[in-house]
């Protein structure tokens, strides 16, 4: 018998698998007609929503420059490291590697995820060094990202902290210049759709919807080098006499810039950690202070333009003292029958006691009012004072004659400079500006006249014998050139009255005195080393000051040996 084995199938097994295949490739062309037809606009949305994203483009802010071009404040690329929070949440392996190039503990991460959860953007750290960055994108932890953004960058330090101020974490102005010129400096983030792949990281760019605008830059009026030595000068000062603080403004004469300005202490906006908020006010624009005899000249001015007196007329101060009402007034020695000039080089305050109450009320206001005494500079720095002047119908008797050397009025370092820079123009007030003027190309606001040429030029020769022999402010002298100033030195006022040991300190003057091309005024506040008169501790950061600051902008001297007397002198020597 032969061995036969069929091998058909019986009929209803040809069904069973011809149905079969028919179902599953009628499945497939349903399946295909579902995805790319019925749901492609949900299914196309939902992919875009992983993978296509519309992203920031952002836009670096302006540079800060001073009058020179030398940069003040730049901004520099950083990238920061972000996530989604979602796709972070499948690393968890990898959560210990990442916490650690982070600085932070992995139950960190885990409260940011329960946290920030439901959205699909969390920062982890901003703006972290090109190292780091690296490091965290070499991990390939899944959702973590890096996105490009930019840190300001000092690089004068504390030496222009105050008058620049500093931006947030966000580029956005938050003190000094860098918030009052905010609008001006920051640009305009642009936006671009891109595609990601599923770590996060931009595989393509789709289309850019709209191009960034970086932010303007911005010439300052500071020359950085004159900057540099104001804070070097009144840094050593404030350490030298280990006073509470200070302050220094310069001016332009001409243009009414400001050259520099500086404060102690400062700060460094590189460096903000663990610095209390009162260590960042610019303290020559927001503090105040009663200057004491560095406003006698304005007194003098007043005293003037009533034409009740001239520069020669006799003022008698024995015994040296003025009693007016209850009160003493008193000089620091018998000066006797003195002119009006030398109430100013010797300081005499029964001298300026007696010229106020002998001129209306109103005079002396309406002077100390114009030269803007009382009202801020406009100069557009953020949180100026006004300072304080009261109104002269409320004046008693004392305080007229208290006013005319500087008690019952208080003003900023930055007013006071102001009020100089009227006696240095020959009566004009020009506007206070932080901005670079260029008198080519720019137009110089002069401002209006406020006192005469006449009265301005008598009040600064008087200025000039403060710093000559015999006057209060010898060591403000420059060699080469005539100097201007006065000193001053006023108590503080505390906690029932004026107090016994704590002064104020201030010179405030102008070079070259034959022709003024720059205004001056230091501060120091309660110097509490021994010395305490303006004389001593203020005006030799004055001279140090100024005289580098002639040289450094190349202004000639006026006050050079003529020849003749050199040859005499030579002719003299054995």
């Amino acid at each position: 018998m032969n061995n036969f084995i069929s091998t058909s199938l019986p009929q209803w097994r040809h069904t069973v698998v011809l149905g079969l295949l028919l179902a599953s490739a009628l499945f497939l062309i349903w399946r295909v007609i579902d995805l790319h037809v019925i749901r492609k606009d949900f299914l196309q949305g939902q992919g875009d929503a992983r993978h296509l994203r519309v992203v920031n483009i952002v836009a670096h802010r302006g540079m800060i420059m001073d009058r020179n071009g030398e940069p003040l404040a730049v901004s520099t690329p950083v990238d920061s490291v972000w996530a989604d929070p979602g796709e972070l949440a499948t690393g968890k392996k990898q959560w210990p590697q990442l916490a650690r190039l982070l600085g932070v503990k992995v139950n960190h991460l885990k409260k940011l995820l329960v946290k920030r959860g439901k959205s699909e953007f969390v920062y982890l750290k901003r703006h972290v060094n090109p190292d780091l960055a690296q490091k965290v994108k070499a991990l390939g932890v899944p959702g973590v990202s890096l996105q490009r953004e930019y840190r300001r960058y000092y690089p004068t330090g504390e030496v222009a902290g105050h008058v620049l101020g500093f931006t947030n974490i966000d580029d956005s102005g938050q003190e000094g210049i860098e918030l009052a010129y905010d609008d001006w400096l920051k640009g305009t983030p642009g936006k671009k759709r891109v595609i990601k792949d599923r770590m996060g990281n931009i595989v393509e760019d789709v289309e850019s919807i709209k191009a960034p605008s970086p932010g303007h830059d911005l010439v300052l009026s500071i020359d950085r080098r004159i900057q540099y030595l104001a804070y070097r000068e009144l840094k050593a000062a404030v350490k030298k006499h280990k006073a509470r603080s200070g302050s220094v403004v310069i001016l332009n004469v001409q243009t009414g810039e400001v050259l520099a300005m500086v404060n102690q202490p400062s700060f460094n906006p590189n460096n903000r950690r663990n610095l209390k908020g009162g260590r960042y006010r610019n303290r020559a624009v927001t503090d105040v202070f009663e200057p004491g005899s560095a406003i006698k000249p304005f007194t003098i001015a007043a005293a003037l333009s009533t034409g009740k007196f001239r520069p020669n007329t006799m003022i008698q101060t024995t015994p040296g003292t003025l009693k007016v009402g209850k009160n003493l007034i008193r000089d620091r020695k018998n000066f006797g029958s003195i002119t009006v000039s030398t109430v100013i080089q010797k300081s005499s305050n029964v001298g300026a006691s007696k010229i106020a109450l002998a001129i209306p009320g109103r005079d002396l206001w309406d002077m100390f009012d114009r030269v803007g005494f009382g009202a801020v500079t406009n100069s557009g720095y953020p949180g100026e004072s006004s300072g304080m002047l009261s109104d002269y119908r409320n004046w008693r008797e004392i305080e007229q004659a208290t006013l005319a050397f500087g008690y019952g009025l208080s003003v900023t370092p930055l007013q006071l400079a102001r009020a100089y820079l009227v006696l240095a123009t020959g009566g004009m007030r020009p506007s206070v500006t932080f901005l670079h003027v260029d008198p080519s190309r720019d137009v110089v606001n002069l401002g209006e006249r406020v006192v005469s040429k006449s009265i301005a030029s008598k009040v600064r020769k008087m200025l000039e014998l403060v710093v000559e022999k015999g006057g209060t402010g010898q060591r403000a002298q420059v060699p080469g050139y005539h100097i201007a100033g006065k000193t001053g030195t006023a108590r503080k006022a505390g906690v029932g009255g004026y107090q016994k040991h704590e002064y104020v300190a201030v010179f405030a003057g102008m070079a070259p005195a034959s022709r003024p091309q720059l205004v001056m005024v230091v501060m120091i506040n309660e110097p509490s080393n021994g010395e305490y008169y303006g004389g001593k501790v203020t005006a030799p950061v004055f001279a140090r000051v100024m005289a580098g600051s002639l040289r450094l902008l190349n202004i000639p001297p006026d006050n050079l040996p003529s020849l003749s007397s050199k040859v005499a002198r030579l002719g003299e020597r054995p």
